[in-house]
C-alpha cells in the first residue's frame, strides 16, 4: 500500500493581512490545497491520504474541499504539531501499518503534476528515497557578516552540484519512520524529510523537476502561481 501525507497546517505568517490561510487561498478555479489533492487523486498512485491540518476551523474548510473532489482515495485527518517535522511524524503515525511507501508533500506547492507523481512512484520500485528537486541556475555565493559593516562574499560555490529541494519526497515507509525517530532522538532541526534520511547516512535519489513547482510563501508567490496556471490554460 502507498500512502500520501499532505501537509496543510502551515501558519501563513509571511502572507500578509489579506491572506489568512494560503492553503485555502484561491488560485484559478480551485484552492491551493485542492490543486495538490487533485494531482494525487488523478495520479492513481495511492490508496490512502493523510491530511495534516492546523486547527478545527481549517479542518472544517479542508473537509469541504475533500468532499467536493472527485476520485479521492480514502482520507485520514491528523492534527499537526508545532514544527513541520512534528506534523510529518503525526501524519506518518496516522497511516495504516500495512503501508509500504509514502509520499510527503507540502500543499503550499500546488503546481505538482500527476505525471510527475507517477514518475516518482515508478522510481520507488528501485530507490527507497527519492526527492523532487531543481538545479540551481543562479550564481551562488557563501557569505559572512559583521555587526558594523554588513555582509560580505567569502567564496563562490559550484552550482553544478547544488540543487533546490522540492516536494513531494517519497520513501519506503520503514525507512522514513526510522529516519524521523532518529531525528527526534537526536533533536535534529529538519527543514525537509530528506534531511532526516540523510542523517542516517542513507542515499537519496534526486529526480529533476520538469515543470515549475514553486512554494507559496508570500503574496507575490500566490500571484506567480496564478499566472502560471493561467498560462497553462492558454
Amino acid at each position: 500500500m502507498t500512502g500520501v501525507v499532505l501537509l496543510a497546517g502551515g501558519q501563513s505568517s509571511r502572507m500578509g493581512s489579506e491572506v489568512k490561510d494560503k492553503i485555502l487561498a484561491r488560485v484559478g478555479d480551485c484552492s491551493v490545497f485542492a490543486c495538490s489533492a487533485d494531482a494525487f487523486a488523478s495520479s492513481g498512485i495511492a490508496e490512502v491520504v493523510v491530511v495534516v491540518h492546523r486547527d478545527a476551523d481549517q479542518l472544517k474548510a479542508l473537509r469541504h474541499e475533500v468532499e467536493t473532489r472527485n476520485n479521492m482515495p480514502s482520507v485520514i485527518w491528523a492534527e499537526g504539531g508545532q514544527q513541520r517535522s512534528d506534523s510529518v511524524r503525526k501524519g506518518l503515525q496516522a497511516l495504516p501499518p500495512e503501508t509500504k511507501a509514502v509520499f510527503i508533500h507540502d500543499c503550499a506547492r500546488p503546481l505538482v503534476r500527476a505525471e510527475t507523481l507517477r514518475s516518482i512512484n515508478e522510481a520507488l520500485s528501485e530507490y527507497p528515497a527519492i526527492a523532487l528537486a531543481k538545479r540551481l541556475q543562479d550564481t551562488v555565493k557563501s557569505s559572512e557578516s559583521t555587526d558594523r559593516e554588513g555582509v560580505f562574499v567569502t567564496r563562490s560555490l559550484d552550482r553544478e552540484s547544488l540543487w533546490a529541494m522540492e516536494t513531494p519526497q517519497a520513501f519506503e515507509f520503514d525507512l522514513i519512520q526510522k529516519a524521523h525517530a532518529h531525528a527526534k532522538e537526536k533533536n535534529l532541526t529538519l527543514t525537509d524529510d530528506v534531511s532526516a534520511v540523510e542523517a542516517l547516512g542513507h542515499p537519496i535519489r534526486l529526480m529533476e523537476a520538469r515543470y515549475p513547482n514553486p512554494k507559496i510563501t508570500t503574496e507575490i508567490d500566490l500571484l506567480l502561481v496564478e499566472n502560471l496556471l493561467s498560462s497553462y490554460r492558454k
